[in-house]
């Protein structure tokens, strides 16, 4: 490798380093004062950087702010993912999945509650971003509902609606515990069981 070629990839490396810094300092503010009172200066302060180093990696605190929820969200389904054993009992792996989503959450509840109050404050900036997230635990919860432990249970997939409307019923709900000051940890045993209603067979009444 050539020493500009050197350079660029240091260069690189350094923009990335800021860049994840600038997105911790974030987190970190939000978790001390919110979103919505949080500053491009209280960023930097956390980031242990300058205002210049932040706009030269964001547009705008909107921008940070996207870029923060679509990584946690991210995180939420990859974390979710790993902790199900696609071979287990299908109530099983509802408690896995259950499970891994608390936990989760109750490492960054702030952040979680910002995403469910604060983001769609931001307006038609929000709604990509919104819809993205979503889309994506959606899309893991209809992916799960195909594997071997749920064909051997004689189940089949969760439509793509009654996954959005499974999203939506948790994320009011850990919103409300988070805003309440209750353990996150509270929700497990009601999300559990309106999961395993809605994923589980169905009897006709």
């Amino acid at each position: 490798m050539t020493t500009t070629a050197l350079d660029d990839a240091a260069a690189v490396g350094r923009n990335d380093d800021f860049r994840q810094r600038l997105l911790d300092g974030l987190a970190a503010s939000i978790d001390e004062r919110g979103y919505r009172d949080t500053t491009v200066a209280d960023i930097v302060r956390y980031a242990r950087t300058s205002k210049r180093t932040f706009y030269s990696q964001f547009g705008t605190k909107e921008d940070c702010f996207a870029e923060l929820l679509t990584a946690n969200n991210d995180e939420l389904v990859a974390t979710i993912r790993d902790a199900v054993d696609a071979a287990a009992p299908w109530y099983e792996q509802v408690r896995q999945a259950v499970v891994a989503y608390v936990h989760t959450i109750e490492e960054r509840p702030a952040i979680t509650l910002s995403w469910i109050r604060e983001l769609p404050a931001l307006g038609e900036y929000a709604r990509p971003i919104l819809r993205r997230g979503f889309g994506r635990l959606a899309t893991m919860i209809v992916e799960l509902t195909t594997n071997e432990g749920f064909r051997s249970a004689g189940l089949a997939p969760l439509s793509r609606a009654a996954a959005v409307i499974l999203v939506g019923g948790l994320r009011e709900l850990t919103a409300q515990t988070v805003e309440d000051g209750r353990p996150v940890t509270d929700i497990i045993e009601p999300a559990l069981a309106v999961s395993l209603a809605l994923l589980g067979p169905k009897t006709l009444i």
